[in-house]
């Protein structure tokens, strides 16, 4: 079964048909998904989805683009988050230089509680990064992560995919690669070991080639999954076995 290392089902736009979009998934061989809190006003939501539904995990983080001016205190309690059944990473967190209410000095500071806290428990992180990765890589380095994480929805350079991977983090590969006018990220998935890979839809967004402006689905795994094959020239059972070992290797606390 495939996994969805990075949906949003907590979002209100699946509060109508939540159980119809995991039968869909189900049936497209999406047996496992992964939901990021993007705030901690969502760290209860995502908590109660892992409790409503045995193949959903969660990870507790504040997203760059969703953080306030209260988000420094709030972080502080996100170790007692992670102690919850079914949480498996800290996330969603990272930098962004386009979106954020915060300046990116500002940003770093509440990553770095992030790293201090992953650090500490050794779970993976779940990285969003956007114009920032010259800020993101020199943080990263400052912390010894043993866990390590994902760079969420890459779509960076061949240059930039080594420096992630030579660091031990994967890459998150989702709907971009659909496109063929994303020369660049297809480039780089294709140039950086398959046992590096996690696949995602980052479902509500992110929709694959001739559905934008559609709500994207956790069942779009399977088409990335397909994407991915044709892009590596592997067959794809032979390419969803090795992602499933990456994902238990990453996800080692999925339960």
């Amino acid at each position: 079964m495939l996994t969805d290392s990075h949906c949003h089902l907590d979002f209100d736009c699946f509060d109508a048909d939540r159980d119809l979009v995991l039968q869909r998934a189900e049936a497209a061989g999406v047996g496992r998904i992964v939901v990021p809190a993007v705030a901690a006003e969502h760290w209860p939501r995502v908590r109660a989805l892992a409790g409503a539904y045995s193949n959903v995990s969660y990870g507790v983080g504040i997203h760059p683009c969703f953080a306030t001016g209260n988000s420094l205190v709030e972080v502080e309690s996100l170790p007692q988050w992670l102690q919850q059944p079914g949480c498996v990473a800290i996330g969603e967190c990272g930098l962004d230089a386009v979106n954020s209410p915060l300046s990116l000095p500002e940003q770093q500071q509440l990553l770095e509680r992030h790293l201090v806290v992953a650090s500490e428990v050794q779970l993976p992180l779940l990285l969003h990064v956007r114009k920032a990765h010259h800020l993101l890589l020199p943080q990263l380095d400052r912390h010894s992560l043993p866990r390590a994480g994902v760079i969420h929805g890459f779509s960076g350079s061949r240059e930039l995919a080594a420096e992630y991977v030579r660091r031990g983090y994967f890459l998150g590969v989702g709907g971009v690669i659909t496109y063929a006018r994303a020369r660049k990220t297809r480039e780089a998935i294709a140039s950086v070991p398959v046992d590096a890979l996690l696949l995602e839809t980052d479902s509500p967004d992110m929709p694959l080639c001739g559905q934008q402006g559609k709500r994207n689905e956790p069942a779009s795994v399977q088409s990335v999954l397909q994407a991915l094959s044709q892009l590596l020239d592997l067959p794809s059972d032979a390419l969803a076995e090795q992602l499933a070992r990456n994902n238990s290797r990453f996800f080692n606390r999925l339960v």
